[in-house]
């Protein structure tokens, strides 16, 4: 956990080549069958990162987010480049966490010892099921056997790591969801990402699911799949620290951190998205989504940049609002009104505590129950009224 919630500042770095595009996902993410020119995707992430320091200069890094896409398909010296070049333009905190998302198919022990040399300290794998016919129908590429070789790379490679899995899957049940939950806590050592799988506009599964072909689990299941989740975790020591993620004390995601509390992050490369305060004033960023146009963009102007709003009081607040609330720590409501200049409606807030959506504590903080959490969408479009 960050000792010092105010000087977070994270850099967050896309790479957005996939072997297979799954069929929920919307990130953005592309399948290329030619070879990627790593050496000239390097160098424009460098350019890139020297431009973004000018912009925000003094600036101690915490954390590193290598994400995707799937950035174990680069090569160890192009992730030791990236990192090379963060370091050269920003200070570097003596503890940072370097973290590289992996998919099983894609892990190899040479290759994760090359990305420790590199400098990444931490590891997330991108697992999805501990079922053979689920990672089928999910698009995976790997077995169940493959991904729990590659946690054991992970483990033997690196002192922290994390997988993803997605539940409410379509036929799933409470008893197998727990089942699966269990053998993912006895693998998983310190951190969990569970994701209730979502119906994405722009998908193959949306397609699938408007015609009647995907069915996902009912309103009710799903939120019985959610409570095994909090119930399960909870007595083998992983809580909640935010609605999806789940860990032991003191190993919470510390990039993932200053995203939940409204911290600056600069965003480099294909699609990236980042807060920077230029001036006292807060920028909202992204880049260039299509990977070659992006590359063509950083060669010519130093920088992918093609959105760069400044957010007024109303909206960092609303942001916050948004984000903090999503963490089991919740809120400080004097920040909320330092940002907006406006306090939270204390009327809105004795009806929800009412409800038991949320609580304060004593030293103030607001935060979302777990009756709350199933619901936060509704609680944060209360609260910002």
């Amino acid at each position: 956990m960050v000792s010092n919630r105010n000087q977070a500042f994270g850099v967050y770095v896309h790479w957005p080549f996939c072997l297979s595009k799954c069929p929920y996902c919307d990130f953005n993410s592309h399948v290329r069958h030619a070879a990627i020119d790593e050496d000239r995707f390097a160098r424009a992430f460098a350019r890139e990162i020297e431009t973004t320091a000018a912009r925000a200069p003094n600036r101690e890094v915490s954390s590193i987010f290598l994400g995707g896409g799937t950035p174990s398909l680069m090569r160890p010296q192009t992730v030791a480049a990236i990192l090379e070049a963060i370091g050269k333009y920003w200070r570097v905190a003596s503890d940072v966490e370097v973290t590289l998302e992996a998919n099983p198919t894609s892990v190899e022990a040479t290759r994760f010892a090359g990305y420790r040399a590199a400098g990444v300290n931490r590891v997330s794998l991108g697992v999805q099921a501990l079922d053979d016919a689920s990672l089928k129908m999910l698009g995976r590429l790997h077995s169940v056997r493959e991904a729990l070789d590659a946690v054991a790379i992970a483990r033997r490679s690196f002192e922290r790591y994390s997988f993803d899995l997605i539940y409410a899957r379509p036929d799933q049940t409470a008893e197998a969801w727990t089942s699966e939950l269990k053998l993912a806590i006895a693998e998983a050592a310190e951190h969990l990402s569970l994701y209730q799988l979502t119906i994405e506009e722009g998908t193959p599964f949306f397609g699938l699911h408007a015609a009647g072909k995907l069915k996902t689990p009912d309103e009710s299941l799903a939120r019985s799949l959610y409570d095994v989740t909090q119930e399960v975790c909870g007595q083998y020591g992983l809580n909640a620290y935010e609605i999806s993620n789940h860990a032991r004390g003191g190993a919470e995601c510390r990039h993932n951190l200053v995203y939940w509390r409204a911290h600056e992050y600069a965003g480099i490369g294909p699609g990236a998205h980042g807060r920077l305060d230029i001036e006292g004033v807060r920028h909202a960023i992204s880049t260039e989504k299509r990977p070659e146009a992006w590359l063509m963009r950083v060669e010519a102007n130093g920088h992918g940049v093609v959105v760069d709003d400044l957010l007024n009081s109303e909206e960092r607040a609303d942001e916050f609002l948004l984000m903090g609330l999503r963490l089991a720590e919740g809120i400080d409501p004097s920040r909320y009104l330092a940002l907006s200049g406006r306090p939270l409606d204390p009327r809105r807030i004795a009806l929800l505590r009412e409800e038991g959506a949320i609580v304060v504590d004593a030293d103030g903080r607001l935060r979302v129950t777990q009756a709350g959490f199933p619901v936060l969408d509704a609680v944060v479009a209360d609260l910002a009224a």
